[in-house]
């Protein structure tokens, strides 16, 4: 069966659930071998072993810390060179499309991006997108090369496959044109103690609805008492009630959770880009021509500061 090359997403060793998700699309696809990238990839290879990695390539250098992503785009492509694999998976953040499409470019491949689904073809695999605003579902494969394919968050369960996960060091020559851009300085995000937003299984977003900063704890309360990431629409960002690090939409973040809760949120087609693809969506809203309804699996037309703080004490009652 052939390999497919499976970069891991990680801090400090740490594997982050995207990565677990790719290893079971890529068991659907060939055999995963997972490219880690840093320290401590003797302790990760227990966790991707667990999940499916028939082998682990690992290789540590300074400049995939001290410079961009240059570096590690190097680095998967010396996998890629000792692989010859059937397909390279990503997670789709930010880092993952740029690495991949580096080395799309490099390789003389096509690339899918924010595939949500996976599944072998008679010519290669077979991606599942969610385009135009998640208006439509299409299905498509690179035709050119290796595919090179970046896939969603929360876009499959992970689940457990157990496997050599033998460690292999990694030769890596980081290219002198790689040391472009060099990282001066690290600001650690402030922990809320909640879920990261583009990986959480459950996210709850206010809109301009909320009406105020102040009011935001009532969005924070439900959140946490589902154990949720919380959102806000580009209005509310824009107004200065929650941090641009939350926006869900087209031009904040990206999100697919089991579930999502959007209170006082139109359903503009900027922000629905942005969440369409969750499986069960529910929306509060006092407008009931809202656009939001048009899409959403339960709506609740009445007050958010009535219906969400409800909410909240039914969710911790049934908890308690």
């Amino acid at each position: 069966m052939a390999e497919v090359l499976v970069y891991v997403d990680h801090v400090d060793g740490a594997v982050r659930k995207p990565t677990l998700e790719l290893l079971t699309l890529a068991r659907r696809i060939g055999e995963p071998v997972a490219v880690h990238l840093g320290p401590h990839a003797d302790e990760a290879a227990k966790v991707l072993a667990e999940h499916g990695a028939v082998k682990v390539l690992a290789a540590d250098a300074p400049e995939f810390a001290e410079y961009l992503v240059a570096p590690k785009v190097d680095a998967l492509q010396a996998a890629y060179n000792a692989v010859s694999p059937a397909a390279v998976l990503l997670p789709s953040s930010a880092e993952g499309k740029e690495i991949g499409a580096r080395l799309a470019v490099r390789i003389g491949s096509g690339i899918i991006t924010d595939a949500v689904d996976l599944e072998a073809g008679d010519e290669g695999p077979v991606a599942t997108q969610s385009v135009f605003a998640a208006s439509y579902t299409t299905k498509s494969r690179v035709s050119k090369g290796t595919p090179v394919i970046t896939v969603k968050p929360n876009s499959a369960a992970p689940e457990a496959a157990p496997a050599a996960g033998t460690v292999e060091q990694l030769a890596v020559t980081v290219a002198d044109s790689s040391k472009g851009t060099k990282i001066v300085s690290r600001t650690p995000r402030e922990s809320t103690g909640r879920p990261d937003l583009t990986e959480a299984a459950i996210v709850v977003s206010g809109g301009r609805g909320v009406n105020g900063a102040e009011n935001f704890p009532v969005i924070e309360a439900l959140a946490d008492s589902l154990g949720a990431a919380v959102g806000a629409s580009r209005a509310a960002v824009d107004a200065g009630w929650y941090p641009h690090t939350n926006q869900v939409g087209q031009t904040g973040k990206s999100v697919s959770p089991q579930l999502y809760i959007a209170a006082g949120i139109s359903g503009a087609i900027q922000h629905r880009a942005g969440m369409q693809t969750s499986k069960t969506i529910v929306a509060i809203n006092k407008d009931e021509e809202a656009p939001i309804f048009d899409l959403v699996d339960y709506g609740v037309v009445g007050d958010l500061f009535e219906v969400v703080p409800a909410l909240t004490d039914e969710v911790k009652t049934r908890k308690g």
